[in-house]
């Protein structure tokens, strides 16, 4: 299989260590654009275009972009499990067959790029109150089997969204 559509801006990368003010910002802001960038590129493929894989054996665009709230939502609760509890275990989810439920089909992606602005602007909001101290903050991922720090976490979800983006992307005719 091509790589490139499967990974269209590469393999994500975490920080080895904490991340730059500098480079805080520029995720924050990469978080803070992705819901206007995702609703230009979904109306640039259009609803058909949407019904169709990225690739071969791939979500569909329709699925790509409801997976992209219903991750995000995980996460931005990760974030707060993390600033309120001390390095949580949390629960993670079996996605794929998240993107299988009925809601998926019978939702127009109108509602979780909605969702998205609204939580994006929350989460962001929240990114930029961030001391130094509680960047370092961790949570456990037992699917994983390793801790992350918020900074790595910012790190991931950040590539993650502009990942799902090129997916989308791919779509365009």
């Amino acid at each position: 299989m091509d790589e490139s559509l499967s990974f269209p801006i590469g393999r994500m990368k975490l920080p080895a260590g904490s991340l730059t003010p500098a480079e805080r910002t520029a995720l924050i802001q990469q978080m803070a654009d992705l819901p206007a960038q995702l609703a230009a590129a979904a109306r640039a493929v259009g609803g058909e275009g949407l019904q169709r894989p990225y690739r071969p054996g791939g979500w569909t665009g329709r699925q790509v972009i409801h997976h992209l709230a219903d991750s995000h939502i995980n996460s931005y609760c990760r974030y707060r499990l993390a600033l309120t509890e001390d390095n949580p275990t949390i629960k993670p989810y079996e996605e794929h067959l998240w993107a299988e439920l009925p809601d998926v089909a019978a939702t127009p992606i109108t509602v979780s790029l909605t969702l998205l602005e609204a939580l994006h602007t929350r989460w962001v909001t929240l990114l930029h109150h961030l001391s130094e101290a509680q960047w370092q903050r961790t949570f456990y991922h037992p699917g994983m089997q390793r801790e992350f720090t918020l900074d790595q976490a910012l790190a991931m979800y950040a590539w993650h969204g502009q990942h799902h983006l090129g997916h989308v992307k791919l779509l365009l005719p």
